[in-house]
């Protein structure tokens, strides 16, 4: 299940996308567009910046705006970034771990396959795909590197 950590920030992304025009746009303004308590969006918004998918500036015009083009990430990226990994089983999300069953067990092909259902659904999703207008968007400036 998809926290609701992981819904607003993919909120988040799509105000940040839809209002912007170049300028940093103030959490209390998200906040109210997106009826989220704004102490809430703090800890969203901080991982976010974190994760170097936006980008957040203090003071008097200060506040978020994305760190790429809405068309440059993918749903997978925000969620994973948020929920942590997509994968269904623990044998499945740490690609180091090696399982004592793993040849002979007869479930793995099964969670394999829906993994990659899930992860090629929201991977394949970009943000600019949730737009109302994404036509009508101008850039989101320079691209940053992701944390790791």
């Amino acid at each position: 299940m998809i926290s609701t950590r992981g819904r607003y920030a993919i909120r988040v992304m799509i105000d940040l996308a839809e209002q912007a025009h170049g300028e940093y746009i103030p959490l209390r303004d998200i906040s109210e567009r997106q009826e989220i308590s704004k102490k809430y969006l703090e800890i969203i918004v901080r991982c976010l910046v974190t994760g170097g998918l936006i980008i957040g500036v203090s003071g008097k015009r200060g506040g978020y705006r994305l760190a790429r083009k809405p068309e440059e990430y993918t749903i997978g990226e925000i969620v994973e970034l948020m929920e942590g990994s997509l994968s269904t089983v623990a044998c499945l999300a740490n690609k180091n771990y090696v399982c004592p069953r793993r040849d002979k067990c007869k479930t793995l092909p099964m969670w394999q396959e829906y993994d990659n259902l899930v992860r090629n659904f929201f991977y394949g999703k970009k943000l600019s795909d949730l737009l109302s207008d994404p036509s009508a968007l101008p850039s989101a400036g320079p691209s940053s590197p992701s944390c790791s």
